[in-house]
């Protein structure tokens, strides 16, 4: 697997790039660490020599005149930080790589230099996964799979109004599938198809970029907010400052919606444009949503609700049939629509773990997503936000 698998700094999610520059241009220097987990009982440490050797090579790429024009081109991106990302080199020397009791990924180094790791190593992983086990694997079941989801839009849905984007890069079988998905999702449901949120494909194949921001974005404010019962509220204000409204759709679960509420003021309700559910029951959570809005005497009408927590597309249907005319749904549909191929897909992710040497937790509504490596720091925050038991 000597020939580089990721061959652009651009394949990987927008919402990398935009948190990235809200870093240069609003935050002091930040450290960071992250952490691999596979939530299966896989082994990959078989594939360390060619994560390593992947690794190396997507450390050589640059940001070429092509990619920083395009950038350039987007309402968002500002001339000082394409110019910095045009000279940015990355160092695989801050991604450690090694056999513990299974694969162990550490990733560390200043917050700018580190954030661009996460999503290319995931789709790496997969990638040499699926190359090493399954090396001639036919794609005709995924395929027909693929025509089988195309039908079960038109069957079940309005086209002019059930919107989805491609949100599985990380997951992907492959990058050769996941541009044949999009090009078959462009074809068949040009109308449906609000875009991807890989920068790469969004360029060559004349898609909408979508997403805003990650959950370590929120997280890393429970380092750098002088009081953690506001810290959200602080990264979304700072965000304000960047982005000035654009790329308005904020995550709720990195402490829980209910928490999140607590601090998405009049201010911030009127500003965001939308909001993105990613744990817990989406129905549920809809409702919260949407008597938050009315307590705050908002139209919901008017605010964009983006789902993608392990979306199907009979999910997505569901979902869009119960919230349709009093929000405007939008889904982000990652491993159902990149790697649903007649394999088990892998349940991979890397999560920021500390910030400037201090624990940061991601407490979402699902018990299953929690991140947590210090337990003391976890207990502190449950403590002091009264955050309820997930277990």
């Amino acid at each position: 697997m000597s020939s580089p698998m990721i061959t652009s700094l651009l394949d990987t999610d927008l919402y990398k790039f935009t948190m990235m520059q809200c870093i240069f241009h609003q935050l002091k220097p930040v450290t960071a660490c992250y952490e691999f987990t596979c939530r299966k009982n896989i082994d990959l440490t078989t594939l360390i020599a060619d994560i390593q050797r992947q690794l190396e090579l997507f450390c050589e790429l640059q940001l070429t005149p092509q990619e920083a024009n395009y950038l350039k081109n987007l309402p968002f991106f500002t001339e000082d930080f394409i110019h910095y990302l045009k000279n940015l080199k990355l160092d695989p020397k801050q991604v450690t790589i090694q056999k513990t009791a299974s694969l162990s990924i550490h990733i560390e180094g200043s917050w700018l230099d580190t954030i661009l790791f996460e999503v290319p190593l995931l789709a790496i992983i997969s990638e040499c996964y699926y190359k090493k086990h399954y090396p001639n694997y036919s794609l005709s079941e995924g395929r027909a799979r693929l025509q089988s989801k195309i039908t079960e839009i038109k069957h079940h849905t309005t086209d002019y109004d059930f919107s989805f984007s491609d949100f599985g890069t990380r997951r992907r079988f492959s990058k050769e599938w996941q541009r044949e998905v999009l090009l078959t999702l462009q074809e068949a449901l040009p109308h449906c198809l609000a875009g991807t949120s890989n920068l790469a494909f969004a360029h060559s194949l004349g898609l909408n970029p979508i997403g805003t921001m990650a959950h370590e974005y929120l997280q890393a404010f429970q380092v750098l907010a002088t009081d953690i019962k506001h810290s959200q509220a602080l990264a979304l204000s700072v965000w304000l400052k960047e982005y000035h409204g654009a790329l308005g759709i904020a995550l709720t679960d990195a402490l829980g919606v209910d928490q999140f509420l607590t601090e998405f003021n009049h201010d911030l309700s009127q500003r965001f444009s939308g909001l993105r559910h990613d744990s817990g029951d989406p129905l549920l959570w809809t409702d919260k949503i949407l008597a938050h809005y009315q307590k705050m005497h908002i139209d919901a009408q008017e605010k964009c609700l983006v789902f993608s927590d392990s979306l199907t597309i009979a999910k997505a249907i569901h979902i869009y049939h119960y919230i349709k005319k009093r929000a405007k749904p939008m889904f982000g549909i990652g491993t159902h629509l990149m790697n649903d191929v007649g394999l088990a897909a892998l349940d991979i992710v890397i999560k920021m773990t500390e910030v400037n040497g201090t624990a940061v937790i991601k407490y979402p509504d699902t018990p299953g997503k929690i991140v947590s490596t210090n337990e003391q720091r976890l207990n502190y925050l449950k403590k002091e936000l009264k955050l309820k038991s997930l277990v």
